[in-house]
């Protein structure tokens, strides 16, 4: 079989279960039998299996099949596209420290103001992505890593879409402005006047670690899926598992922040006018 056809059945097989499964409906079902725990372990562990079946066989197959667009051949194009990538990735990493905070965060409750690059677009780490595999598929010299860069920029487009429809679905009107406020599209609402850019909020740490990464990640191409794709796997599923992690403990501070209000607020109206006095000594 043709590797290109076999990458794009793996690819339905990966993006169906990740995408199904945390549709509303679907995943209220499993919320509800399995607990919010259960229910992440088996989309943990399902959304693990298919990515490492798709990587490790598109490593053993990158180099066969017929051939890609290979749009690097131009010089122009190519460092156009390099340029592309490299903003990609700055922004994925971006992303990253914006997350815990994040009303997309997994374990988010609440949601709040745009923040940072929040402002440039309410989904950094699918707009980066999207960025990045866009310029690979056109790179790619053969059909098969078309293919495969191309799942990746269906799958975080559709991932946004997605996003967007069930935290509207989830939490009404706070989501609904926070969407009117901000775009998909990096630097859309900030061109139509619905947002500012506040250099200040920036996170400069993870912007130019993003600009290290792209360079080590151009050092280190020819070899970034050696041993089937194990790298890939490897640091793709650390860092699902870390952001759950931190995304876990900042809510895990904020419902603490949001408990110790509450008991602020009582204590203020025990002691306000008309409150019933406390017994005299």
């Amino acid at each position: 079989m043709e590797p290109a056809l076999s990458v794009a059945i793996l690819w339905l097989l990966f993006g169906g279960l990740h995408i199904g499964l945390a549709s509303g409906r679907i995943r209220a079902a499993l919320v509800r039998q399995m607990g919010e725990g259960g229910f992440t372990a088996l989309f943990s562990v399902l959304a693990a299996g298919t990515f490492a079946l798709l990587v490790s066989y598109y490593a053993a197959h990158r180099l066969e099949g017929v051939s890609g667009p290979a749009f690097g051949e131009v010089t122009v194009v190519r460092w156009t596209l390099v340029t592309i990538i490299v903003v990609g990735v700055v922004l994925t990493a971006g992303s990253l420290s914006a997350y815990p905070r994040s009303p997309m965060a997994i374990f988010a409750t609440t949601v709040a103001s745009p923040r940072g690059i929040e402002r440039i677009t309410r989904h950094p780490f699918f707009m980066g992505l999207t960025l990045v595999a866009l310029a690979h598929v056109l790179l790619s010299t053969r059909l098969v890593g078309s293919v495969f860069t191309m799942g990746f920029v269906i799958l975080a487009t559709v991932g946004a879409w997605h996003q967007d429809r069930k935290l509207l679905a989830l939490r009404g009107r706070a989501y609904a402005d926070y969407v009117a406020s901000t775009s998909a599209v990096p630097f859309g609402a900030i061109v139509a006047g619905r947002q500012r850019l506040v250099w200040r909020e920036l996170p400069v740490g993870a912007l130019g670690a993003g600009v290290a990464v792209a360079f080590l990640l151009r050092a280190v191409h020819a070899d970034i899926f050696v041993h089937g794709g194990l790298w890939v796997i490897t640091a793709t599923l650390t860092g699902a598992a870390l952001l759950t992690l931190e995304a876990s403990r900042h809510a895990a501070r904020q419902k603490r922040r949001l408990a110790g209000e509450r008991l602020s607020s009582r204590r203020r109206d025990a002691l306000t006018p008309g409150a019933r006095s406390p017994p005299a000594p």
